[in-house]
């Protein structure tokens, strides 16, 4: 089946006449006639009776326009949509993201762009799990660091550095260390994500010093950790995302200036790198934009 030839067909059969047809449809007359021949054939029967004065449908092609009017009127509308949404972008947009991100900053960066697009809808789906993004239907994840070779496309939303902090109530009962080799005499609170994690890698340029078990703390949950070092506990490597406030605010004190965690990059990651839908598009460039610089590093407005 060709729709082509279906869509001639309602044309002619609308003006009843080639000519006519011919000119609303920007066709060459003799691609009308031919067009229409072909469906003839195809189906076996004559749609249209022909004389030298006018052009008018048989009983068949009275009954094949009459569905064939609705189908191209459904086609017309359908395309109609996708214009409509690329002029407005509208829909819902899945997406997933760690906990931690999701519940400190991410709500907010969401409200944010729903409020600018009325007609898009976001459903966010928080959680640590690696998701099968095809297989369960999400538009975007967002995940940290370095992701598996695969056919998805990776996009760099952000780089969060690694930073060592304590509070000033921990500070002032054990002192504040001056080297990296004093953190040895130091309680230390640490987020590690497996049972397999042995610790953070601190890097100062060229050197670098292990910070992991045994630890008076650890926990694969950063809420937990950023608790326990909230209340004293000791001290700790934390994503500069999950402690910037804090420190901002006096809650937690950042420690040997020049040391820190391994920078961990903020990856959007989707499906292909062609024809995404305008939501979608929009949405990357709100989350690169809003993540760059984060929120801790800007000036109040």
């Amino acid at each position: 089946m060709d729709l082509n030839d279906i869509v001639v067909f309602t044309k002619v059969a609308e003006t009843k006449s080639f000519t006519g047809a011919a000119e609303q449809l920007g066709l060459p007359k003799s691609t009308v006639s031919r067009k229409l021949a072909q469906l003839e054939e195809r189906l076996g029967v004559r749609l249209v009776q022909r004389t030298t004065r006018k052009l008018a449908l048989t009983e068949i092609g009275e009954a094949y326009y009459e569905r064939a009017a609705r189908i191209v009127a459904d086609l017309q509308a359908a395309e109609q949509v996708v214009t409509d949404m690329q002029a407005t972008p509208r829909g819902r947009l899945r997406v997933t993201a760690p906990i931690d991100l999701s519940t400190r900053y991410l709500g907010a960066i969401i409200a944010e762009f729903i409020a600018s697009h009325s007609d898009i809808t976001v459903e966010l789906d928080a959680t640590d799990r690696v998701v099968d993004l095809i297989e369960e239907g999400f538009d975007v994840v967002v995940r940290f660091g370095p992701l598996p070779e695969s056919t998805l496309i990776a996009r760099k939303l952000a780089t969060f550095d690694g930073i060592l902090c304590a509070a000033p109530s921990y500070l002032a009962k054990r002192g504040t260390p001056t080297s990296i080799e004093e953190l040895d005499d130091h309680e230390k609170v640490l987020f590690l994500p497996s049972a397999r994690s042995t610790g953070w890698t601190l890097t100062n340029g060229d050197q670098s010093y292990e910070i992991g078990r045994p630890a008076r703390f650890i926990s694969n949950n950063l809420a937990a950790v950023r608790d326990v070092v909230l209340a004293g506990g000791g001290i700790s490597v934390m994503t500069e995302f999950m402690v910037a406030c804090d420190i901002q605010e006096g809650k937690l004190v950042s420690i040997l200036p020049g040391w820190g965690g391994r920078a961990i990059e903020v990856q959007a990651v989707y499906p292909a790198r062609q024809n995404l839908p305008p939501r979608l598009t929009l949405f990357l460039d709100h989350l690169a934009k809003s993540l760059n610089p984060p929120p801790w590093k800007r000036a109040p407005i």
